[in-house]
C-alpha cells in the first residue's frame, strides 16, 4: 500500500470516528429529552451536522443508536466513578456528583428502564453489576462492611440512594436543602447502612 493510500485511510478513519462521536453526542441530548419513541432521527442528524442516512450506516436503527448511547454512558460512568467497596459513602457521593453534573445519565437510564427494560438487561450493566457485587462481597468477607444485607441488596440500596434529589418528585427534593446537604445526608446514610 502506498504512503498516499495510508494517509488517506488514516484521514478517513479519523473522519469516521468524529462523525460517530458527533452522532452519539447529538443522540444523547435527543434521547435524554424525548426517549426512544419521541426522538427523531432528523433532529439527531441535524444536530450532528450529517445526513440522517449516516445514523443507519453507523448504527443500523434508532434503537441501536439508543443502545450505543446507553452503553457509552454506562462505560463512561464506570470509568469516571469506579466502585470502592471499602469506601461506599465516598462512592455514593461521587455517583451523586456525577449525576448532578451529567443529568442526562439518569434521564437516559430512566428512558431505558421504561422503553427497553422488558428486554434482557444491557450487557454493560450486567458486567458492571457483577463486578460491583463481587467487590461488595469481598469487603463483607473481610469484615469491612456489614453482612446484614446480601451484596446484591446492598448495591441496590446504595445505587438508589445516589439518585436522591435528582428525580422530579416532591419526595426526593427539598427546597430547604442544598445539594451539598443532600449529598452529606446520603453519604451519612450509606455509612450507617454499611457499618459492620
Amino acid at each position: 500500500m502506498s504512503t498516499n493510500q495510508l494517509v488517506y485511510n488514516d484521514v478517513m478513519l479519523r473522519s469516521s470516528e468524529e462523525t460517530r462521536k458527533r452522532l452519539l453526542a447529538a443522540a444523547t441530548n435527543e434521547f435524554a429529552q424525548y426517549g426512544i419513541a419521541g426522538a427523531r432521527v432528523d433532529r439527531i442528524a441535524e444536530a450532528a451536522g450529517v445526513n440522517k442516512q449516516a445514523i443507519y450506516a453507523y448504527f443500523g436503527s434508532k434503537e441501536s443508536l439508543f443502545d450505543a448511547v446507553f452503553d457509552a454512558l454506562v462505560v463512561q460512568t464506570i470509568g469516571d466513578v469506579p466502585i470502592d467497596a471499602y469506601d461506599l459513602p465516598g462512592y455514593v457521593g461521587r455517583l451523586y456528583d456525577r449525576y448532578r453534573s451529567n443529568p442526562e445519565v439518569l434521564r437516559i437510564a430512566t428512558w431505558y428502564a421504561m422503553e427497553r427494560g422488558t428486554n434482557a438487561p444491557h450487557p454493560s450493566t450486567v458486567l458492571s453489576t457483577r463486578a460491583k457485587i463481587a467487590a461488595i462481597r469481598e469487603a463483607q468477607k473481610s469484615g469491612a462492611l456489614t453482612s446484614d444485607f446480601t451484596p446484591e441488596d446492598l448495591l441496590v440500596l446504595i445505587l438508589n440512594l445516589s439518585t436522591t434529589g435528582h428525580r422530579v418528585s416532591p419526595e426526593s427534593t427539598s427546597p430547604d436543602h442544598s445539594h451539598d446537604e443532600i449529598k452529606k445526608s446520603i453519604m451519612n446514610a450509606v455509612e450507617r447502612l454499611t457499618r459492620p
